[in-house]
């Protein structure tokens, strides 16, 4: 290989990782690094991702499961709309106001991503995909409840791979 094509690689390289440093520093994060590593990989970030750091106290979010039922059943974020994600039929979202803020999410994002494009898809204006999911809200000690209302601490963490990053709470796994 002569010296310009090695110049030619090398250039590339450094192209190619400032772009991917500069598409994770621009996406939101989590606290542990070790699960925003994973999430920055995982993830297509294709669609406007919300950190828990960045949601409004006093907002009228909507909030939309993308998960299985039986995780949702096990908890979820209060009065959260349950959608799914396997068997996800938008006639589930049809009823909901287009022009109304919603953040979807799912275990850690991959799933809620999806939902969220669909959705975009679908003509809603203001979705987001919760950055880290429900694993994160949980491990930012925010509420989760279950299906009766009461506040819970049990999650569902989807399986023993996925709940190595759901680092608070009760993990259930059936």
């Amino acid at each position: 290989m002569s010296k310009k094509m090695i110049v030619i690689a090398v250039l590339l390289l450094i192209v190619s990782i400032f772009v991917t440093v500069k598409h994770v520093q621009a996406q939101a994060h989590v606290e542990s690094k070790s699960f925003d590593l994973m999430l920055s990989t995982l993830l297509a970030h294709d669609v406007t991702e919300t950190g828990i750091a960045d949601i409004p106290a006093d907002s009228n979010i909507i909030y939309i499961d993308a998960r299985e039922k039986a995780e949702y059943d096990v908890s979820h974020i209060k009065n959260a709309i349950w959608v799914g994600y396997d068997d996800y039929n938008s006639t589930r979202i049809d009823s909901l106001d287009k022009e109304a803020t919603y953040i979807v999410y799912c275990s850690v994002g991959y799933r809620s991503e999806k939902i969220t494009d669909l959705m975009e898809v679908n003509g809603f204006l203001f979705v987001s995909n919760l950055y880290g999911g429900i694993f994160e809200w949980m491990n930012q000690d925010l509420p989760v409840y279950d299906n009766a209302g009461n506040q819970t601490m049990k999650v569902h963490a989807y399986s023993p791979k996925w709940g190595i990053w759901l680092n608070k709470g009760e993990k259930v796994y059936e």
